[in-house]
Protein backbone atom coordinates (compact mmCIF):
# COMPACT_ATOMS: atom_id res chain seq x y z
CA UNK A 1 0.00 0.00 0.00
CA UNK A 2 1.23 3.67 -0.85
CA UNK A 3 0.94 6.86 0.82
CA UNK A 4 0.15 9.99 -0.75
CA UNK A 5 -0.67 13.34 0.98
CA UNK A 6 -4.37 15.20 0.54
CA UNK A 7 -4.88 18.36 1.85
CA UNK A 8 -6.33 21.72 0.58
CA UNK A 9 -4.11 23.77 -0.82
CA UNK A 10 -4.77 27.80 -0.02
CA UNK A 11 -4.10 30.88 -0.45
CA UNK A 12 -2.59 31.44 2.92
CA UNK A 13 -1.00 27.86 3.38
CA UNK A 14 2.40 26.23 2.14
CA UNK A 15 2.67 27.19 -2.06
CA UNK A 16 1.80 24.46 -4.51
CA UNK A 17 5.59 24.10 -5.65
CA UNK A 18 7.31 23.61 -2.29
CA UNK A 19 4.23 21.09 -0.88
CA UNK A 20 4.91 19.11 -3.79
CA UNK A 21 8.82 19.17 -3.81
CA UNK A 22 8.62 18.28 0.01
CA UNK A 23 5.89 15.43 -0.90
CA UNK A 24 7.92 13.86 -3.21
CA UNK A 25 11.51 14.30 -1.06
CA UNK A 26 9.58 12.31 1.56
CA UNK A 27 8.83 9.60 -0.30
CA UNK A 28 5.09 10.03 -0.70
CA UNK A 29 3.65 8.29 -3.45
CA UNK A 30 0.96 11.15 -4.28
CA UNK A 31 -0.27 14.77 -3.87
CA UNK A 32 -4.31 14.43 -4.09
CA UNK A 33 -6.34 17.65 -4.37
CA UNK A 34 -9.46 19.12 -3.02
CA UNK A 35 -11.84 21.20 -4.92
CA UNK A 36 -14.20 23.81 -4.31
CA UNK A 37 -14.82 26.88 -6.88
CA UNK A 38 -16.77 28.81 -3.94
CA UNK A 39 -18.97 28.45 -0.78
CA UNK A 40 -22.21 30.13 -1.50
CA UNK A 41 -22.66 32.02 2.51
CA UNK A 42 -26.36 30.19 3.05
CA UNK A 43 -27.69 27.73 5.17
CA UNK A 44 -27.11 25.16 2.37
CA UNK A 45 -23.31 25.61 2.81
CA UNK A 46 -22.86 23.91 5.99
CA UNK A 47 -20.79 20.53 5.76
CA UNK A 48 -23.33 17.36 5.92
CA UNK A 49 -21.61 16.73 9.08
CA UNK A 50 -23.09 19.59 11.02
CA UNK A 51 -21.13 23.32 11.96
CA UNK A 52 -20.10 25.80 10.17
CA UNK A 53 -17.19 24.93 7.48
CA UNK A 54 -13.37 26.21 7.66
CA UNK A 55 -12.30 29.04 5.40
CA UNK A 56 -10.46 25.91 3.57
CA UNK A 57 -13.26 24.95 1.74
CA UNK A 58 -13.49 28.55 -0.17
CA UNK A 59 -10.05 29.41 -0.24
CA UNK A 60 -8.75 26.12 -2.28
CA UNK A 61 -6.91 26.77 -5.51
CA UNK A 62 -8.21 25.58 -8.70
CA UNK A 63 -6.94 21.82 -8.19
CA UNK A 64 -5.75 21.59 -12.08
CA UNK A 65 -3.78 24.94 -11.85
CA UNK A 66 -2.06 23.63 -8.26
CA UNK A 67 -1.55 19.97 -10.20
CA UNK A 68 0.21 21.99 -13.27
CA UNK A 69 2.41 23.87 -10.93
CA UNK A 70 3.42 20.58 -9.45
CA UNK A 71 3.67 18.64 -12.22
CA UNK A 72 6.46 20.76 -13.35
CA UNK A 73 8.77 20.51 -9.83
CA UNK A 74 8.33 17.00 -9.67
CA UNK A 75 9.00 13.64 -11.42
CA UNK A 76 7.66 10.43 -9.18
CA UNK A 77 4.43 11.61 -7.51
CA UNK A 78 0.71 10.89 -9.26
CA UNK A 79 -1.26 13.96 -9.36
CA UNK A 80 -4.40 13.54 -8.16
CA UNK A 81 -7.69 15.33 -7.88
CA UNK A 82 -9.85 13.84 -5.17
CA UNK A 83 -11.95 15.00 -5.87
CA UNK A 84 -12.86 17.71 -9.22
CA UNK A 85 -16.96 18.48 -9.13
CA UNK A 86 -17.35 17.25 -12.13
CA UNK A 87 -21.03 18.28 -12.35
CA UNK A 88 -19.73 22.32 -11.89
CA UNK A 89 -17.34 21.62 -14.92
CA UNK A 90 -17.29 22.09 -18.93
CA UNK A 91 -16.28 18.78 -19.97
CA UNK A 92 -14.17 19.94 -22.92
CA UNK A 93 -12.27 22.31 -21.36
CA UNK A 94 -12.02 19.77 -18.29
CA UNK A 95 -10.52 17.08 -20.75
CA UNK A 96 -8.06 19.32 -22.19
CA UNK A 97 -6.88 20.84 -18.09
CA UNK A 98 -6.39 17.23 -17.56
CA UNK A 99 -4.83 15.33 -20.59
CA UNK A 100 -2.32 18.85 -20.52
CA UNK A 101 -1.05 18.06 -16.80
CA UNK A 102 -0.78 14.17 -17.67
CA UNK A 103 1.30 15.64 -20.58
CA UNK A 104 3.47 17.40 -18.50
CA UNK A 105 4.06 15.17 -16.12
CA UNK A 106 5.05 12.12 -18.23
CA UNK A 107 1.79 10.29 -17.56
CA UNK A 108 1.06 10.91 -13.20
CA UNK A 109 -2.56 12.83 -13.39
CA UNK A 110 -5.24 10.94 -11.56
CA UNK A 111 -8.74 11.59 -12.54
CA UNK A 112 -10.81 11.50 -8.94
CA UNK A 113 -14.97 12.96 -9.34
CA UNK A 114 -17.74 13.16 -7.82
CA UNK A 115 -21.40 14.56 -7.51
CA UNK A 116 -20.60 17.01 -4.77
CA UNK A 117 -22.61 17.98 -1.25
CA UNK A 118 -23.03 21.75 -1.47
CA UNK A 119 -26.49 22.36 -3.35
CA UNK A 120 -26.43 25.94 -3.38
CA UNK A 121 -22.64 25.53 -4.71
CA UNK A 122 -24.34 22.78 -7.70
CA UNK A 123 -27.30 25.70 -8.50
CA UNK A 124 -24.40 28.49 -9.27
CA UNK A 125 -23.04 26.54 -11.79
CA UNK A 126 -26.81 26.07 -13.24
CA UNK A 127 -26.93 22.27 -12.01
CA UNK A 128 -29.97 21.11 -11.02
CA UNK A 129 -29.08 18.71 -7.65
CA UNK A 130 -31.83 16.26 -8.84
CA UNK A 131 -30.20 15.22 -11.88
CA UNK A 132 -26.56 15.41 -10.49
CA UNK A 133 -25.97 11.67 -11.07
CA UNK A 134 -26.82 11.44 -14.69
CA UNK A 135 -25.07 14.72 -15.62
CA UNK A 136 -21.69 13.22 -13.71
CA UNK A 137 -22.42 9.87 -15.88
CA UNK A 138 -22.29 11.68 -19.29
CA UNK A 139 -19.95 14.02 -18.09
CA UNK A 140 -17.59 10.89 -17.44
CA UNK A 141 -18.14 9.33 -20.63
CA UNK A 142 -17.48 12.42 -22.99
CA UNK A 143 -14.20 13.30 -21.59
CA UNK A 144 -13.03 9.66 -21.93
CA UNK A 145 -14.50 9.54 -25.61
CA UNK A 146 -12.39 12.85 -25.99
CA UNK A 147 -9.00 11.44 -24.19
CA UNK A 148 -9.41 8.01 -26.43
CA UNK A 149 -11.17 8.87 -30.00
CA UNK A 150 -10.76 11.38 -32.89
CA UNK A 151 -12.48 12.98 -33.58
CA UNK A 152 -15.10 12.36 -30.59
CA UNK A 153 -18.21 12.84 -30.69
CA UNK A 154 -21.09 12.70 -27.46
CA UNK A 155 -24.59 12.89 -27.80
CA UNK A 156 -26.50 12.85 -24.38
CA UNK A 157 -29.35 14.42 -22.31
CA UNK A 158 -26.97 16.74 -21.13
CA UNK A 159 -23.56 16.30 -22.70
CA UNK A 160 -24.08 16.89 -26.38
CA UNK A 161 -20.99 17.51 -29.19
CA UNK A 162 -20.52 16.64 -32.89
CA UNK A 163 -17.25 14.95 -34.00
CA UNK A 164 -14.22 17.34 -32.33
CA UNK A 165 -10.66 17.52 -32.15
CA UNK A 166 -9.29 17.41 -28.91
CA UNK A 167 -5.44 18.15 -28.30
CA UNK A 168 -3.07 16.78 -26.36
CA UNK A 169 -4.78 13.21 -25.33
CA UNK A 170 -3.28 12.08 -21.89
CA UNK A 171 -0.01 9.73 -21.94
CA UNK A 172 -1.38 6.91 -20.11
CA UNK A 173 -3.25 4.41 -21.94
CA UNK A 174 -6.08 4.49 -22.96
CA UNK A 175 -6.75 7.02 -20.32
CA UNK A 176 -5.99 8.44 -16.80
CA UNK A 177 -7.22 6.31 -14.28
CA UNK A 178 -10.51 7.42 -13.07
CA UNK A 179 -11.71 7.14 -9.53
CA UNK A 180 -15.65 7.99 -8.47
CA UNK A 181 -15.86 9.67 -4.83
CA UNK A 182 -19.09 9.16 -2.15
CA UNK A 183 -20.90 6.61 0.00
CA UNK A 184 -23.72 5.37 -1.53
CA UNK A 185 -25.95 2.56 -3.15
CA UNK A 186 -25.53 5.48 -6.71
CA UNK A 187 -21.76 5.55 -6.09
CA UNK A 188 -20.92 1.53 -6.14
CA UNK A 189 -23.55 1.37 -9.18
CA UNK A 190 -21.06 4.36 -11.20
CA UNK A 191 -17.79 2.87 -10.17
CA UNK A 192 -18.82 -0.84 -11.54
CA UNK A 193 -20.45 1.14 -14.71
CA UNK A 194 -17.38 3.03 -15.17
CA UNK A 195 -15.27 0.01 -14.69
CA UNK A 196 -13.82 3.15 -12.13
CA UNK A 197 -11.99 2.78 -8.80
CA UNK A 198 -13.11 4.26 -5.59
CA UNK A 199 -11.97 7.10 -3.29
CA UNK A 200 -13.26 7.25 -0.33
CA UNK A 201 -13.49 9.46 2.81
CA UNK A 202 -12.31 7.77 5.86
CA UNK A 203 -15.06 5.84 6.92
CA UNK A 204 -15.55 3.64 9.50
CA UNK A 205 -13.67 0.20 8.69
CA UNK A 206 -16.85 -1.73 8.79
CA UNK A 207 -18.31 0.78 5.80
CA UNK A 208 -15.59 0.52 4.03
CA UNK A 209 -15.64 -3.04 4.65
CA UNK A 210 -19.65 -3.42 3.29
CA UNK A 211 -19.04 -0.78 0.06
CA UNK A 212 -15.95 -2.53 -0.78
CA UNK A 213 -17.91 -6.03 -1.19
CA UNK A 214 -20.46 -4.11 -3.00
CA UNK A 215 -18.34 -3.04 -5.54
CA UNK A 216 -16.44 -6.49 -5.60
CA UNK A 217 -19.99 -8.48 -6.26
CA UNK A 218 -20.80 -5.47 -8.71
CA UNK A 219 -17.73 -5.41 -10.98
CA UNK A 220 -16.82 -9.24 -10.67
CA UNK A 221 -13.07 -8.30 -9.63
CA UNK A 222 -11.10 -6.33 -7.50
CA UNK A 223 -11.75 -2.62 -7.75
CA UNK A 224 -8.85 0.40 -7.30
CA UNK A 225 -9.27 1.85 -4.20
CA UNK A 226 -8.06 5.09 -2.42
CA UNK A 227 -8.67 7.66 0.34
CA UNK A 228 -8.48 10.70 0.67
CA UNK A 229 -8.28 12.29 4.18
CA UNK A 230 -6.77 9.57 6.06
CA UNK A 231 -5.86 9.85 9.24
CA UNK A 232 -2.47 9.32 10.50
CA UNK A 233 -3.27 6.25 12.73
CA UNK A 234 -0.96 3.02 12.37
CA UNK A 235 -4.58 0.62 13.25
CA UNK A 236 -6.43 2.38 10.69
CA UNK A 237 -3.76 1.88 7.74
CA UNK A 238 -3.48 -1.67 8.69
CA UNK A 239 -7.29 -2.31 8.45
CA UNK A 240 -7.46 -0.92 5.36
CA UNK A 241 -4.53 -2.48 4.18
CA UNK A 242 -6.22 -5.88 4.49
CA UNK A 243 -9.72 -4.26 3.00
CA UNK A 244 -7.49 -4.19 -0.82
CA UNK A 245 -6.82 -0.32 -0.48
CA UNK A 246 -3.97 0.30 -2.70
CA UNK A 247 -3.04 3.88 -1.62
CA UNK A 248 -4.28 6.38 1.53
CA UNK A 249 -3.24 10.19 0.95
CA UNK A 250 -2.92 11.20 4.84
CA UNK A 251 -4.76 14.31 5.56
CA UNK A 252 -2.52 17.28 5.94
CA UNK A 253 -3.37 20.54 7.83
CA UNK A 254 -3.52 23.87 6.01
CA UNK A 255 -0.96 25.52 7.78
CA UNK A 256 2.26 27.60 6.58
CA UNK A 257 5.56 26.31 5.36
CA UNK A 258 7.54 25.77 8.14
CA UNK A 259 4.46 24.02 10.16
CA UNK A 260 3.82 21.60 6.96
CA UNK A 261 7.55 20.37 6.35
CA UNK A 262 7.12 19.72 10.00
CA UNK A 263 4.01 17.82 10.20
CA UNK A 264 5.38 16.05 6.72
CA UNK A 265 8.48 15.10 8.36
CA UNK A 266 6.59 13.42 11.14
CA UNK A 267 4.21 11.60 8.69
CA UNK A 268 7.50 10.37 7.05
CA UNK A 269 8.60 9.08 9.88
CA UNK A 270 4.98 7.22 11.28
CA UNK A 271 4.81 5.86 7.64
CA UNK A 272 8.90 4.47 8.16
CA UNK A 273 7.69 2.64 11.60
CA UNK A 274 4.75 1.29 9.99
CA UNK A 275 6.72 -0.05 6.93
CA UNK A 276 9.47 -1.56 9.66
Amino acid sequence: MNFGISTFVTDDGIDPVSLARAIEERGFASLVIAEHTHIPASRESAYPGGGELPSIYYRTLDPFVTLAAAAAVTSTIELFTGIALLIQRDPITTAKEAASIDLISGGRFVFGVGAGWNLEELRNHGTDPKTRGALLDERIEAIKALWTTEPAEYHGRFVDFDPSYLRPKPVRRPHPPIYIGGDSDATVKRVVRHDAGWISNPLPVERLSARIDQMRQGAGHDVPLAMFGAPVEHDYWRATEELGFDQLALILPTKPLDESLRLLDDYAAKVQRYRG
